[in-house]
């Protein structure tokens, strides 16, 4: 049985392009958008013109805390199993090669 070691390799590359593209185009979108919600959220249960309460500030922090983790789970979750979907093509056809050149070779030693 073979290991899968270019599924593995795969991977681990998908998740540090993940990690990448999430500190470049995921961290400060994640933000604001949680921070969006946030702000809504806290809006519809203490009134349109927010006060500087602790509560109305704790719901912003903790959404846009929220925002960030949602946003870096998709972009290293998504291009992890991109990369791991990648590495099990290549496995699936390095297997069928070996499959055809062993049925090969055994033909040719049968003759």
């Amino acid at each position: 049985m073979k290991t899968r070691e270019t599924a593995k390799k795969g991977l681990y590359i998908g998740a540090g392009a993940g990690l990448v593209l999430f500190a470049i185009a995921g961290l400060l979108p994640g933000s604001f958008i949680g921070g969006v919600i946030g702000l809504n959220l806290a809006g519809s249960m203490f009134g349109t013109p927010l006060e500087s309460a602790i509560l109305p500030r704790m719901i912003v922090g903790v959404s846009m805390v929220l925002g960030i983790l949602v946003s870096g789970l998709v972009f290293v979750a998504g291009t992890s199993i991109l990369g791991w979907a990648a590495g099990y093509a290549i496995d699936a056809v390095r297997a069928v090669k070996e499959t055809r050149t062993t049925g090969m070779e055994a033909t040719v030693k049968a003759k």
